[in-house]
């Protein structure tokens, strides 16, 4: 195919989540002195993890909202602490996300592989992630210089998987359905969003997961550097 426009998905396909996340939720743990509630760092993270993801997909489905995201997954693990009302969960949550913007962990290859492509493609961030973390993310790393448009779910009104955000992208970036590629890491939200949006998906797979849905996405990867191979 003769693409012309790339959108990539941001977190845990060019920058780090999983590990500047749990950097972040370490320094919290020591900084809030959570081991006074906690047997140790460990203990929390596995407390908060799932309750974390679990509302992240209960908000990709729109069956809570924001608020209720960044309130009730720290609310979650404050519960121990006496201390689990709205206000502390809200400060909580705005310390965590501004320590998230100071991180600058990236997948492996990413540098390489943007230099490769720049020269040949535009290129697009599409994402469910936060507006006031994900632009600081993007400088902070040195990633938003490659990008010529960041389109986030708060811009379009919608998330993905769902076709409205991937038409969004389309016309306010003026591509053709034709020769764009989605390229996620989320087989849920960026593989299965683009290809019920008649889009072309490559799937960056480091964990060499099984597809759960009835269909072979056009590309599949397990690293970074193997999209060279492609485009």
């Amino acid at each position: 195919m003769s693409y012309k426009s790339l959108f990539f998905d941001f977190d845990d396909t060019l920058w780090d989540t999983r590990t500047n996340n749990r950097e972040c939720l370490r320094d919290i743990y020591a900084d809030y002195r959570f081991d006074r509630y906690y047997p140790s760092f460990e203990a929390f993270y596995h407390y908060y993890m799932p309750h974390n993801l679990e509302l992240w997909r209960q908000y990709h489905k729109h069956e809570i909202d924001r608020q209720t995201l960044i309130v009730e997954r720290f609310r979650h693990v404050l519960i121990p602490t006496g201390l689990s009302d709205a206000e502390s969960a809200l400060r909580l949550n705005h310390d965590f996300l501004e320590r998230t913007t100071q991180k600058t962990i990236l997948v492996p290859g990413v540098i390489d592989l943007l230099t490769y492509l720049r020269p040949s493609y535009k290129m697009y961030i599409l994402s469910n992630g936060f507006r006031e973390v994900q632009f600081k993310k993007l400088n902070h790393s040195g990633l938003a210089s490659y990008f010529d448009r960041v389109i986030l779910s708060e811009d379009a009104g919608i998330q993905k998987p769902h076709k409205g955000i991937f038409d969004f992208a389309l016309k306010n970036t003026n591509s053709r359905r034709c020769e764009a590629l989605m390229i996620g890491d989320s087989w849920e939200t960026d593989i299965t969003g683009a290809y019920q949006s008649e889009i072309d998906q490559l799937w960056f797979n480091p964990q060499n997961l099984s597809p759960s849905a009835g269909f072979t996405p056009t590309y599949t990867v397990g690293s970074l550097a193997g999209i060279k191979d492609i485009l």
